[in-house]
């Protein structure tokens, strides 16, 4: 059963309320009729359009699931953000564990904070969305001085969501809430929906509330601006690219605003609802994400919105705290998960608080192109070894193990106390950090990629090995690079008894052709776009790479498997 007004009993003060505010309301922030429905629009409150923004989750652990938050975080959250002048949250649902209690929290401490409440509706979940709808009139009309809107759904609309629902059903929800309280409401979603978003949904809003992300885009989007700006010289990029990044930015609200301009909404005000800025690479962001990359987009920000003119009323910057529970999605945040600030709003608060790292403007990270090193053209292409071998050439550049996940899931440390009888001297001893889908590291060049076409037909990826870790391991290399897109993974899982591998505890050598490990190369992760992501042996840039994902070699995930690993030789040979 749809949720209805008539499941509300409303006092009839409350009735009156809402005829008194339609008034007052229409004097300030946007309010005019709807041309095809007559619909009265609710303007958004000078206090809304006047307070620093932010979308704010509580969830400090890796599994907000389990989570329990309390009273005393929330306040500890929301006393930080009003002593930087953060004073208008955004929160995503209308939950008795999260909304109902920073709410409680704001008015039991009379914090001089104000709310965008959310409500969180599922894909064919009618129930829950009830109840959901239910809880989020309820908390706006009982907290209807501290809510200044509600917004129902998040991300329902636009062509990739991963919660699809339709704009026909969203508007039933959109209108079900709106009949029953008194504040403005919308939707959250992203540009491209709200571009050409169908009239029914236009129609039972009051504001649109728009995602923006030039950083996202320039990873699932490529082409969709030019975040790599060739075309300015190295020391000028930086700027060049977050220039051209609130650029974007603005071109994508524009969209919407001339959207809503051609059928006859020009008097619909826009919110950027959603924008921010990754501090910390996690899903493919390299040479972008970075505290001062991140500041550079905040103060852009904030200068596109003090302009006001013809701009978003307000901007709420995704986001106020890390949530590590969101993985490959988090770094997002203006404080770390620690509540430490982040270089972006350093300035706001007192060096005691501050996260650890120095940082000035010329530290922005921007995009370099890989040197184009000449093919190798000798037999052998030595990574590691503590032998010298007649003829040999070795890496460009010093190499270096990096883990995955931003060098969190291993850990590589060259040892004396064993190595291969055929290289005798150091090893390299390995301890995995699993995360709950597995872990990888590899020997990495920084700057440069080598050219091994040569080693395309008849070429092999050796080196020896000790270990009792069990099951099967993967290894390989990596082509391309993540700064143009274009990442690679090249991995063969190998099982006990192939190419020489054994895990009995003894070393032993591996040799593997080329050829065998090719056909199980694929996109790497984050990457999407197949005419940059493919197999370029003349851009190796991890020529060496172990892993376990625990999805390729079979093992239940959060398997947490940490046995040692040694390995030593590691060479490619014709």
């Amino acid at each position: 059963m749809i949720f209805r007004l008539s499941n509300v009993m409303r006092p009839l003060t409350t009735l009156i309320t809402t005829l008194i505010t339609a008034v007052l309301l229409t004097s300030c922030g946007g309010g005019g009729v709807v041309p095809s429905t007559g619909v009265q629009l609710r303007a958004l409150s000078a206090e809304f359009t006047a307070r620093k923004a932010v979308a704010y989750s509580p969830f400090r652990s890796a599994n907000r699931d389990t989570e329990t938050i309390t009273a005393a975080m929330v306040k500890q959250d929301l006393e930080l953000l009003i002593q930087g002048g953060f004073k208008l949250i955004r929160l995503f649902d209308s939950s008795d564990a999260v909304a109902k209690l920073v709410l409680e929290t704001i008015q039991s401490n009379n914090l001089d904070m104000k709310v965008m409440l959310g409500a969180y509706v599922i894909k064919d979940n009618t129930a829950f969305n009830q109840a959901e709808l239910a809880r989020a009139t309820a908390l706006a009309n009982r907290f209807n001085n501290i809510v200044l809107a509600v917004s129902v759904g998040n991300e329902t609309m636009v062509s990739w969501s991963f919660n699809p629902i339709t704009p026909d059903q969203m508007a039933i929800y959109i209108k079900s809430v709106r009949d029953a309280i008194i504040q403005p409401v919308t939707t959250n979603d992203n540009w491209a929906f709200y571009a050409r978003a169908p009239r029914n949904v236009v129609d039972v809003i009051d504001f649109a509330a728009v995602h923006v992300y030039p950083l996202a885009d320039s990873v699932f989007l490529p082409g969709s601006w030019d975040w790599q700006q060739t075309g300015i010289a190295p020391a000028q990029r930086p700027a060049a690219m977050m220039d051209a990044a609130i650029g974007s930015a603005q071109k994508d609200y524009k969209a919407v605003r001339d959207y809503l301009d051609s059928i006859g909404q020009n008097s619909m005000p826009i919110v950027i609802g959603e924008t921010g800025w990754k501090a910390i690479a996690s899903g493919g962001e390299s040479s972008r994400a970075h505290p001062v990359n991140q500041k550079m987009y905040f103060d852009r920000l904030t200068t596109w919105l003090a302009a006001r003119g013809n701009g978003p009323k307000n901007i709420v910057y995704f986001e106020a705290f890390d949530e590590p529970w969101k993985a490959a999605d988090d770094k997002w945040g203006l404080f770390n998960v620690n509540r430490q600030a982040r270089y972006v709003i350093q300035s706001l608060y007192p060096a005691s608080i501050w996260e650890s790292g120095a940082y000035q403007i010329t530290d922005a990270l921007y995009f370099t192109p890989l040197a184009n090193n000449a093919t190798i053209t000798a037999n052998r292409y030595t990574l590691y070894s503590d032998v010298v071998t007649s003829g040999e050439v070795k890496p460009s550049e010093s190499t270096l193990w990096n883990a995955w996940d931003n060098g969190t899931t291993g850990f590589a440390n060259e040892v004396t106390n064993t190595s291969a009888a055929a290289d005798v001297g150091k090893s390299t001893e390995i301890t995995p950090r699993p995360a709950a889908w597995g872990w990888g590291l590899a020997l990495t060049l920084s700057t440069t990629a080598e050219d091994l076409s040569s080693f395309t037909g008849t070429g092999k990826l050796n080196f020896y090995i000790n270990t009792t870790y069990p099951g099967k391991l993967e290894v390989g290399f990596l082509t391309g690079s993540a700064s143009n897109s274009s990442l690679y993974d090249v991995y063969l899982p190998i099982a006990s008894g192939d190419y020489g591998f054994q895990n009995d505890g003894q070393w032993h050598l591996v040799s593997i052709p080329i050829s065998a490990i090719t056909p199980r190369g694929a996109m790497a992760f984050g990457m999407n776009d197949p005419t940059r992501s493919k197999l370029d042996m003349t851009k190796v840039t991890n020529p060496f790479v172990i892993a376990d994902r625990y999805s390729v070699t079979g093992k239940a995930q959060n398997s947490n498997i940490n046995t040692k690993i040694y390995v030593d030789g590691i060479y490619w040979s014709k």
